[in-house]
């Protein structure tokens, strides 16, 4: 395949194409991999979306949410991308990649795309190749990125590395609930969405709301933040309540961050940091295909015996690869 032809289509905006190109780059194969590079050097860099992490505990909504809000944006002529991280099996490596099933209507909107990529196991339940997913649909002329990740825990805060603000979504319940929240997550929140205010659970909506922002305050101010956020909202994803207020919210924050320098100083951290986990990968996967893998391998398996300590283990290799 070209790599030149497809940027171009890629950039042209071609559904197609843009799928082609993710599966491209999500491929582990080594020859694949080189093409993903070249396709990356071939794309523009001065096209920008909003990136929007998105996590929250199972059954909280995360998939209607998104189909609501989503919706909201394309009907406000806005282009939508959504990459949604599914769990994989840790045996076969597959996954349900259910998004698309529970994302009827969205998915069938002409200005929408979505992903379903499987997380591979990879820590912090964002694929491997989620930010070059990410870079695709910025060169496909998407405005704004939907990155959703899988559950909350705290490995999950790697998706502050690839994303501008980071929403969280949490549903109605008791106070005690505030406690089973990690304060990693909640550090990394820009905006704290109680979910499912509708019915009989909106006074516990409000309730738990009120509880998160109160919980906010209690944290330290973060530089990068304007007065009153972090911030705590409600919104019924069902209803199609809230969802506009969401949206004004983010716009303000990410409005002042530009303004005031943090959007493109945040950029360049990022942009660093996924540098350093490239050449991690690159390195890693260099040693399977060198000499070093038999050194490796004998190594691992006195380590699995138990004649040989982990970190001693790992010590003796390191020094033989600096002979």
């Amino acid at each position: 395949m070209d790599m030149d032809d497809l940027a171009k289509r890629v950039v042209a905006g071609e559904r197609r194409a843009l799928a082609q190109a993710i599966t491209l780059v999500e491929s582990g194969r080594a020859d694949h991999r080189d093409s993903a590079a070249r396709l990356l050097a071939a794309l523009p860099q001065d096209r920008q979306a909003l990136r929007i992490g998105l996590s929250g505990t199972p059954g909280v909504g995360k998939s209607t949410f998104i189909e609501s809000f989503g919706m909201m944006l394309t009907g406000q002529g806005k282009r939508v991308a959504v990459l949604a991280v599914d769990p994989s099996s840790s045996r076969s490596g597959g996954s349900i990649l259910g998004d698309k099933t529970r994302m009827d209507l969205l998915s069938r909107d002409p200005k929408a795309f979505i992903r379903p990529s499987p997380s591979q196991t990879h820590l912090g339940g964002v694929a491997r190749r989620t930010r070059e997913a990410v870079r695709l649909c910025e060169a496909a002329g998407y405005d704004v990125v939907l990155i959703e990740t899988v559950g909350v825990g705290q490995s999950e805060t790697v998706v502050a590395e690839m994303s501008d603000v980071f929403l969280l979504l949490l549903a109605p319940a008791g106070g005690d609930e505030l406690q089973g929240v990690k304060r990693g997550i909640m550090e990394m929140a820009d905006v704290i969405v109680v979910n499912k205010a509708d019915g009989d659970l909106k006074a516990a909506a409000s309730r738990t709301c009120a509880d998160y922002a109160g919980a906010l305050r209690l944290l330290r101010k973060r530089e990068q933040d304007p007065a009153g956020f972090p911030k705590a909202l409600m919104v019924s994803a069902l209803q199609e309540q809230g969802l506009d207020e969401t949206w004004e919210a983010l716009l303000e924050l990410v409005n002042w961050r530009r303004e005031n320098g943090y959007w493109d100083q945040t950029r360049a951290t990022q942009a660093r940091y996924w540098f350093l986990e490239d050449v991690k990968q690159r390195l890693l996967a260099q040693l399977e295909t060198t000499q070093a893998r038999k050194a490796l391998r004998d190594l691992s398996d006195q380590v699995a015996e138990g004649t040989v300590d982990p970190a001693v283990a790992a010590q003796t290799f390191v020094e033989k690869l600096g002979h």
